[in-house]
């Protein structure tokens, strides 16, 4: 995995103009050295493309369609996504599967079709509280994660995986850290079990309520290559704290606390 944090910012359907033009504003200064990206709606990516050309600040969009083009009334190509100068695009996010049924196959299509865009899929993986209580976060994992392994092949090692326990998002209580670390640890053993060296390169992302007062703790596990931000991505000055704690945990190399079992 890259050293380097990457600290991804989900607006939802959320954010303006004015808004992207603020952070634009604020990327003009002494910007933290980690990788930061802002995942807009669709209508903003043409201001984001404006506005962030020149600052350390990347953009992106929030879902893709599984199909290149074609009679897909409302839906919007990765392609389409790339030609306004995005780099990544989240797909698989839990209210895309829950609200529009987008099974695991939808989504290793979805992440396929960004790679070939020239995209970096950003794809949301998690387990929901039943399933947590039940113990059956590692198959939960195992299931979602196996798909993108037989679709991706080798395109496997370009793209982000993000690990959002459904139960923590929007909740403002993220998962413990030390269960963070071991989710991140089971995602990491399954994709090289099943994928070897074609996993070796895939950053890891927790999202859940992360904020500037967690992202530290967070980030500081072993096993975590970033964070995926939804309500605090809307706050510059939030925002930028979270790239700060990126920042920190990256150059302090802080040591992972104690890891909680995930049963399989």
């Amino acid at each position: 995995m890259s050293p380097t944090k990457l600290v991804i910012g989900n607006w939802k359907m959320n954010g303006s103009a004015g808004l992207v033009k603020e952070f634009a504003a604020l990327a003009k200064g002494d910007w933290p050295a980690c990788d930061a990206a802002l995942c807009v709606p669709y209508p903003l990516l043409a201001v984001a493309q404006g506005a962030f050309a020149v600052s350390p600040l990347r953009w992106g969009a929030q879902d893709c369609s599984a199909e290149s083009d074609g009679a897909f009334t409302g839906e919007v190509s990765a392609r389409m996504i790339r030609d306004f100068g995005a780099r990544y695009v989240i797909v698989g996010h839990s209210e895309r599967r829950s609200g529009h049924a987008d099974t695991d196959g939808h989504v290793a299509g979805k992440a396929q079709r960004a790679l070939a865009a020239g995209l970096t899929p950003i794809v949301c993986v998690g387990e929901k509280a039943e399933e947590r209580d039940g113990n059956q976060t590692a198959m939960v994992l195992r299931r979602q994660l196996l798909q993108l392994v037989r679709t991706l092949g080798r395109g496997l090692g370009s793209i982000v995986i993000a690990y959002e326990p459904v139960w923590a998002i929007g909740s403002g209580h993220p998962a413990p850290p030390g269960l963070i670390d071991d989710a991140h640890r089971c995602i990491s053993e399954i994709l090289a079990f099943h994928a070897g060296t074609s996993a070796t390169a895939v950053r890891i992302l927790y999202g859940g309520s992360v904020s500037p007062g967690n992202a530290e703790a967070i980030m500081s596990c072993r096993h975590v290559s970033g964070v995926l931000v939804g309500q605090a991505s809307l706050a510059p000055t939030a925002f930028l704290d979270i790239c700060k704690a990126a920042e920190l945990c990256q150059t302090a190399g802080l040591a992972a606390p104690a890891a909680q079992t995930i049963g399989t």
